[in-house]
């Protein structure tokens, strides 16, 4: 695990007229306030990131299909400092993840379908205070994960 990272089982709620998925509640690790929520789509196969933001908190879950969350540690003073982490997220693996600010994250859709993540964030999101890098520039190996 990186220095800061949480992982954090979500409850699903079986309803015969459609389940309920947890995702955040302000009593819960992780929540630093709320900035904006919003939903990205990831193709099969493709993969986003690396993304840094200088001051957010991100909690992300993957409501819809399958995705492979990494994250890097290249803060200088972290004990996780030069780390990886990866874990696959789905509802068959539902949990939050709680990203903070200065560490690079990418995401890369796994499975069969189409994947929706999901970030509910402290701040609201401003370009300036985020730094990106094509997936390359990062030396991590990506092979598809199921």
């Amino acid at each position: 695990m990186i220095d800061g990272v949480t992982l954090t089982p979500m409850k699903i709620i079986d309803n015969p007229n459609g389940d309920i998925y947890h995702v955040l509640k302000k009593s819960d690790v992780g929540y630093l306030g709320f900035g904006e929520a919003y939903i990205s789509t990831i193709e099969v196969g493709k993969i986003k990131g690396w993304k840094k933001h200088h001051n957010m908190t991100m909690n992300v879950v993957i409501p819809v299909g399958s995705v492979c969350v990494v994250i890097f540690d290249d803060r200088p003073s972290s004990p996780t400092r030069n780390s990886f982490f990866e874990t696959v997220l789905s509802i068959d693996n539902y949990f939050r993840i709680t990203i903070p600010a200065g560490l690079w994250s990418a995401f890369m859709g796994v499975g069969l379908e189409k994947s929706m993540i999901f970030n509910i964030s402290d701040c609201i999101h401003n370009d300036s205070r985020s730094e990106s890098l094509p997936f390359c520039e990062i030396p991590y190996i990506w092979e598809r994960k199921e």
